[in-house]
């Protein structure tokens, strides 16, 4: 089984086109892209081919989850949520398979309370 390579968002060798393909000393990307703020993961996202393709994670610098969701060839696919830094859901939406319809999207204040509901008939 070979490892997954995993490089840092602020390393110089890396480079992102206009069209956000990820590119690693001159080439496009495939495995895992961290970022920190200082010693703190606060993303941590997958790469094919130099565009987001598998799961993507961001936390808030205490540790607290701040979203996810899944790319595929770099387009949002399924459900994405975001949580308000009190581990509060504060989104979800739902795309289509596609990348490129929203099926779902769904707001909730930092108390829980729905803010905004909208689904697709």
């Amino acid at each position: 089984m070979t490892a997954v390579q995993r490089i840092d968002i602020d390393d110089p060798d890396v480079d992102m086109d206009v069209s956000e393909r990820l590119y690693y000393r001159g080439e496009p990307f495939t495995g895992e892209v961290t970022e920190h703020l200082g010693v703190s993961l606060v993303s941590l996202e997958t790469y094919v081919d130099g565009y987001k393709d598998g799961p993507s994670h961001e936390w808030y610098k205490d540790g607290t989850l701040r979203s996810e969701g899944t790319h595929r060839a770099g387009l949002p696919v399924g459900e994405f949520k975001e949580w308000h830094p009190n581990g509060v859901l504060a989104s979800k939406r739902v795309f289509a398979a596609n990348g490129m319809t929203i099926l779902e999207d769904c707001e909730w204040d930092e108390h829980g309370r729905p803010t905004r509901t909208w689904r697709r008939t």
